[in-house]
């Protein structure tokens, strides 16, 4: 029977302004099995490379069998500006107008995090069409903020998004989180435990299919006849990418080990200054690139890092996009983490280390480096046998209607 669903991420795009990312995913699986869908996201934020432009509150645009509906808010360049906190208690109130806009009154609403204040203009929402109620965590705000961020519980902002994340728990009919070990902090804040379910990002099976090959411009970026250690993603702080270069400094006498980081963010410019200080020729930055065009670069690696701050907020586990993606490809992973629920580990698909330990990540890479080719293709198989089983978006997206339409 279908049903119709909104899902409300304020942060949500298509591949063609942003990355698509998982709800993207999700919607097109549902729409699939003939669910009415419609995706709810602001037209102005950071994390967009191209910001649709329209008059008015919103647009409705279709994309590839759902809806997907541009929210108008104030534009800002950059995660940490005023504006971006503007818009936070902005958003929840323009969604109480979309029963305006949208022609297809709701069963469920899906309301994703990071920021929770959203969460109050859905269960408006919710109340004015009697509709079931799921609230999703894929980022524990206000923690994150507290705990990596260093901002004070009493901070007035703070102490809303607390209010109103622990509202959820409470109200919400249902809870995900793509954080495996999350259920322990949300049952802290008062959720009956019987509301969660685990649901992980995942990859697409469709886009993998194509076969899509690597664009020449990143093929020329790439280093030739080396053995390559590589990292694909936002070059960020909390992706502990300084251990990574001091690793490729310890090795730069391994003239045919080659250390690739493929994609953009903040700490780029950083990253870029440290290899040129340290006079490294083995780091290789790559261009971001499409993501459909991700197994292909996978393809070129001999082992794929990621890497995580030593921080006590990963003991609720990790949700990264990269992970199912670096399963799928076949390779062995090396995985830099202290935290939870360590689905490489639980895969057998790889080596994992301490966070932000130089000298055991320099010798997780010779321990591969040395490592039989046979060896390295067993651990990559167990964890594309892994993604395969797990994380497909078809299955998951499955997963996600049982819970929304129950």
């Amino acid at each position: 029977m279908s049903k119709t669903v909104w899902i409300i991420n304020q942060y949500a795009s298509t591949p063609a302004t942003a990355l698509g990312g998982r709800h993207y995913y999700m919607a097109r699986e549902m729409a699939k099995n003939g669910h009415k869908v419609y995706v709810i996201g602001s037209a102005s934020h950071h994390l967009l490379r191209e910001s649709p432009v329209f008059d008015g509150y919103f647009k409705l645009q279709e994309v590839e069998g759902f809806t997907f509906v541009w929210v108008n808010l104030p534009a800002y360049k950059h995660a940490h500006s005023k504006k971006r906190v503007l818009s936070w208690l902005l958003f929840p109130w323009r969604l109480r107008k979309l029963q305006r806009v949208i022609p297809d009154e709701p069963d469920t609403i899906l309301c994703s995090s990071p920021s929770p204040i959203s969460f109050l203009g859905a269960q408006w929402l919710a109340k004015k069409f009697n509709a079931r109620l799921v609230f999703e965590v894929r980022d524990i705000w206000p923690l994150t903020l507290t705990e990596i961020g260093g901002h004070s519980p009493e901070n007035p902002l703070i102490r809303l998004m607390q209010w109103v994340e622990d509202r959820a728990y409470r109200d919400s009919s249902a809870v995900v989180s793509n954080l495996k070990n999350s259920v322990e902090h949300m049952v802290n804040r008062g959720m009956v435990p019987e509301k969660f379910t685990w649901i992980p990002n995942g990859f697409s099976m469709e886009e993998v299919n194509r076969g899509v090959p690597l664009n020449a411009e990143a093929e020329r970026q790439l280093p030739e006849g080396k053995f390559v250690i590589g990292y694909t993603g936002t070059l960020g702080v909390a992706n502990a990418l300084d251990t990574f270069i001091g690793s490729a400094e310890r090795l730069k006498e391994y003239s045919d080990i080659a250390f690739v980081l493929v994609g953009d963010g903040k700490e780029k410019s950083v990253l870029a200054r440290l290899v040129e200080q340290k006079e490294l020729t083995n780091v290789y930055f790559v261009d971001p690139i499409p993501k459909i065009e991700i197994q292909a670069m996978l393809a070129r690696f001999d082992g794929c890092y990621i890497g995580w701050l030593n921080d006590p907020l990963y003991r609720f586990g990790i949700g990264a996009n990269k992970i199912p993606e670096y399963l799928l490809s076949g390779k062995p992973v090396i995985h830099s983490y202290s935290g939870a629920c360590d689905p490489i580990e639980e895969a057998n698909a790889g080596l994992r280390i301490p966070a932000e330990d130089v000298q055991k990540l320099t010798d997780c890479i010779l321990t591969l480096y040395n490592m039989s080719p046979e060896d390295r293709e067993a651990m990559g198989a167990n964890g594309r046998k892994t993604a395969l089983e797990q994380y497909e978006y078809g299955q998951l997206a499955d997963k996600l209607a049982d819970v929304l339409f129950e």
